[in-house]
This record gives structure tokens, C-alpha cells and sequence, in this order.
């Protein structure tokens, strides 16, 4: 029988969809489900991403240019403009999702056995892409007891070898809902600068921060233009998770250079997605303030309950829409099986991530858990109080 390559057989399971199977038998056997392991937000896409579809009138779906329609790559320029960074036109390229935007980034800077440092707990995927460019992802740990902050610099200095080629950082973080503040990527600007290397911000989710803090991203780092790539998309800060649309925004002509020869091999991003993600780029502030709003009271609503429970370690929560939080038991991947298989509260289970699929070092995470607030405000108390219930009912709480 032909064998698996090397890589497929390395290849992680997602922590975030690999229970998906117990949940569809839960939901089978009459169980309400309430999704809180995914980053699917239910707030309701712009109406103006339908709008501007129905507007373009098609009647052939053709390819797009292959760095992405010149009108959202416009729109994104002009959003970062107004944000205040000095971003044009050939400084972007449209991505079909930001997934598509890593293994880009990877796949122009990295060579076998390359190596990125990115402080874990991290979004998982983020392994995943290296494998697929046959390079390592070196963690440095951080910690819930200190908020998940990035460690003092000299920690990233002591993971450097001749091999590093890239920090990568997710700000605000995924899966922690860290918020790195300026003078935390000052301090990655100045080792970048000394070790000659890329700096990658997975700006996703720049739009929900929280109790009065800024977002500062790694395009304002003067001096490190040759060095920072910044990744985006529209799947979170629109609700549009399934248009597929991303981004990449560089001052480094030859990272164009490669990004723009991986775009012309996959030919194009998708057209419907690029048509729908120009319009909403172009809404006004007053629509990031209502989500931003939203998104901070279902902050509120998960860690009132969270620091409610005995045994829950619940950290500070400045952005994104994650916490990785750690409960009274041993092993994560257990009870998020359990909770979905042998546990119902009033007809009602929660579907969790597992923290250990958001770590490289082995052990680390073992009784964590990523949950995305994501839900309503009634149904993310309605989870709190079903997730509650089974840790007092776990065989095997701690």
C-alpha cells in the first residue's frame, strides 16, 4: 500500500474542530450545543457585503488579477490611512483568507528547517503552516498567571540560533486575548533589528480592544519597514468568516515580489468575497464602535461567571475574542470529550478547544481550555452555567 508522506503524518489535528464528530452525535441524541470552540462570531455580516454582490450584476464568475481586485486593495490601503499608517495600493496583496496570508509569509521567508518564535499558547494553525514549508515553530512560553504577557526580550534573544528567521506574534492574541502594548513591540523592533529578522503581526482581530486600550500595530515601528509584515482578513472584523478574504501589507518590495509569484500559482482570491469585503472596508467608525461594544459586554458576561467558579483561573481579557482558561482538572482533551459525550445539563452541553493543541511544548496547557465569546449574551450565560454543572459533576476534577 503507498505510504503517507512524512509531513501528512506529522500534520496536527486542529484542537479547535477534531471534537467536531461528538458534537454532531450530542446534537443527534437531542442535546443543544453551544459552540464556544470556534472563532465563528454570530453577529450579523454588514448588509452592504450582500449589497454590493447584487450590485456587480454578474453573469460569468471570473478569475480576479491574481494579487486581488484593485479596488480592495485600495480599500485597504485607505483603511490603513485612516488608521494612521502610511499604507498604499502595491504595498497589499489579497489573500484567500489570512491562512493563505501565513503560508505566503512562510513560504517566502522560510527554508527547510528555518525556524519562527512565537510566544505560546498560540493560534494552532500557526504549526500547521510551518510543517507545510517543512520549517519549525519554536515557542517561547508565557504564562496565565502573568496574563499571558510577552516575556522580557532577553527571552527571545536566548531562543535565537542561526536558524531563526522570523518572530511571529498575534496581537491581539488568539488564543489568549492578550493585548501587547507599544512598548512591548518596541522592544521586538529593536531584537528584530539586531538579528535581521522578519516580524509577523497577525492584526485580525485590531478592532476589539478593550477598557479603554489602543491597538498599536507593527506598521508604526519606524525603522523596521523592511522587516514587519502585517496578516488580516474580514473573516472576524466583518462576521464574513466564509468569504474567504485576507490580506498581506508590506514595505518589502521583494517579499511583494514572492507574495505576488504565490498569488499568480493559485491563480486568484475569490471574486464574490473581494466584491462584498470592498464595501464593507468603506463603512464608517460607527460600525466598529457597536461591535467593539458588543464584544466587550460578552467580556464581561464570561469572566463575571468564569471568576464565579471554584477552581477557575480566569486571566485579564483585553482583546480578541478568546480566553485560555484553566480549570480544576488534569487533562483538557478528556474533559472536552466528556463534556460533549457523557454530560448534558437541561438538554444543553458546550463544545470547548483544548488547550494542549495550542502549545508546542509538551505537557504545557494540560488543563486549559480556549473558549470564544462569540454567542449572544444570553446564550454565553446560559454556557457558563452548563459548563459550571459538569465541573462539579466531573469524575475527574482536581
Amino acid at each position: 500500500m503507498p505510504q503517507l508522506s512524512s509531513r501528512a503524518a506529522a500534520f496536527p489535528s486542529s484542537p479547535i474542530r477534531k471534537l467536531a464528530a461528538a458534537a454532531d452525535a450530542a446534537k443527534k441524541r437531542g442535546t443543544h450545543v453551544f459552540h464556544l470552540n470556534i472563532g465563528q462570531p454570530d453577529i450579523e455580516t454588514p448588509p452592504e457585503f450582500f449589497q454590493a454582490i447584487d450590485r456587480a450584476g454578474l453573469r460569468v464568475l471570473e478569475y480576479s488579477p491574481s494579487p486581488g481586485n484593485p479596488g480592495l486593495r485600495q480599500a485597504i490601503a485607505d483603511y490603513y490611512q485612516r488608521l494612521g499608517y502610511a499604507v498604499e495600493l502595491p504595498q497589499t496583496l489579497v489573500t484567500t483568507g489570512a491562512s493563505e496570508a501565513i503560508n505566503f509569509a512562510f513560504a517566502a521567508m522560510l527554508n527547510p528547517g528555518d525556524e519562527v518564535i512565537v510566544p505560546e499558547p498560540y493560534y494552532a494553525n500557526y504549526l500547521a503552516f510551518a510543517l507545510q514549508v517543512d520549517a519549525r515553530i519554536v515557542p517561547l512560553a508565557t504564562t496565565i498567571e502573568q496574563d499571558f504577557a510577552l516575556p522580557d526580550i532577553e527571552a527571545f534573544r536566548e531562543k535565537i540560533t542561526p536558524r531563526t528567521k522570523a518572530i511571529m506574534i498575534c496581537n491581539p492574541g488568539n488564543p489568549t486575548g492578550v493585548l501587547y502594548p507599544a512598548a512591548a513591540l518596541e522592544k521586538l523592533q529593536q531584537v528584530c533589528l539586531e538579528h535581521d529578522l522578519y516580524l509577523i503581526s497577525d492584526e485580525v482581530y485590531r478592532e476589539f480592544t478593550y477598557d479603554g486600550l489602543q491597538h498599536h500595530s507593527v506598521l508604526g515601528l519606524a525603522g523596521l519597514e523592511q522587516h514587519a509584515i502585517v496578516v488580516d482578513s474580514i473573516s472576524k472584523r466583518f462576521s464574513a468568516c466564509g468569504a474567504r478574504i485576507g490580506c498581506l501589507v508590506t514595505r518589502n518590495e521583494e517579499l511583494l515580489g514572492a507574495f505576488n509569484k504565490f498569488a499568480q500559482a493559485r491563480l486568484s482570491p475569490p471574486t464574490l468575497g473581494q466584491i462584498g469585503a470592498e464595501a464593507v472596508y468603506q463603512l464608517p467608525a460607527s460600525y466598529y464602535e457597536g461591535v467593539n461594544r458588543e464584544y466587550a459586554a460578552r467580556r464581561d458576561v464570561l469572566k463575571a461567571a468564569l471568576q464565579a467558579m471554584p477552581g477557575v483561573v480566569c486571566p485579564e481579557i483585553n482583546g480578541a475574542f478568546y480566553a485560555m482558561v484553566g480549570l480544576p482538572i488534569q487533562d483538557a482533551d478528556h474533559f472536552c470529550r466528556w463534556i460533549l459525550d457523557e454530560f448534558q445539563h437541561n438538554g444543553q452541553t458546550v463544545m470547548l478547544a483544548p488547550g494542549p493543541g495550542f502549545y508546542a511544548t509538551p505537557g504545557a496547557g494540560a488543563n486549559q481550555v480556549r473558549i470564544a465569546y462569540v454567542l449572544k449574551q444570553e446564550d454565553l450565560q446560559a454556557a457558563m452555567v452548563v459548563l459550571q454543572q459538569a465541573l462539579a459533576a466531573y469524575p475527574q476534577r482536581t
